[in-house]
């Protein structure tokens, strides 16, 4: 089964790394990055990249979104600094508007999207971003997609040769054995999470939302 995957967010830690496990993969016969902005790092024979301004307006570019098997929606921004609206309207607006767009599109895709450790699904959370993520999550899992799988992953080490990691992100990488020692089920490796969304579509999973022990099984499936 060769299988064609949409990803979001290649310029940032997670997509760029999700990106690296696809074109590597042997199922995957093309990738198409969907970005506000060029990426600057890997090229591949693989590899076909969408330049878009805005997420909430896709029609003029419908029909080069057609025939897909999967989305991985890993575009995403931390929450420090930003008041609810705003966050909410990256995390939640911009996440439902493309998902819900894709869908009129590709029905039958698998939607997996990069949601974080400690998501409160009750949407009830003192957190700020931990009750827009789990709106975002519920309202996701409500679209009739033929899939829609949350990925919770929470410390992820880079992959080598990885462009999009911050400064802090690569000293914290090289603790990465320590915290896999004393944390195993907060910490995972772009790799892992990789794989594991492109198990997502080729072998699936029984559960909508994974934790990093999920994500773990899954990559491994």
């Amino acid at each position: 089964m060769k299988v064609k995957v949409i990803i979001t967010g290649a310029t940032g830690l997670v997509g760029e790394g999700v990106l690296f496990e696809c074109l590597q993969h042997p199922d995957v016969a093309q990738v198409l990055i969907v970005t506000r902005k060029p990426y600057k790092g890997v090229k591949h024979t693989k590899l076909k990249e969408l330049i878009v301004p805005d997420f909430f307006k896709l029609d003029a570019i419908k029909d080069q979104l057609g025939n897909y098997d999967a989305c991985f929606y890993c575009a995403g921004i931390s929450s420090n600094g930003m008041n609810e609206a705003d966050y909410a309207h990256i995390t939640y607006d911009t996440t439902l508007s493309f998902a819900n767009q894709l869908l009129t599109i590709n029905p039958d895709m698998v939607f997996s999207h990069i949601s974080g450790a400690h998501t409160d699904g009750t949407e009830k959370s003192k957190i700020m971003w931990a009750r827009v993520k789990g709106k975002a999550e519920n309202a996701l899992i409500r679209l009739p997609f033929k899939k829609v799988y949350n990925f919770r992953p929470g410390f992820m080490k880079s992959t080598p040769g990885q462009q999009n990691v911050k400064g802090y992100y690569k000293v914290i990488g090289s603790m990465y054995p320590l915290f896999k020692l004393l944390f195993p089920n907060s910490v995972t490796t772009m790799a892992e999470v990789g794989q594991a969304m492109i198990n997502s579509i080729l072998k699936g999973y029984p559960k909508p939302i994974l934790e990093v022990k999920d994500i773990k099984v899954l990559a491994n499936a």
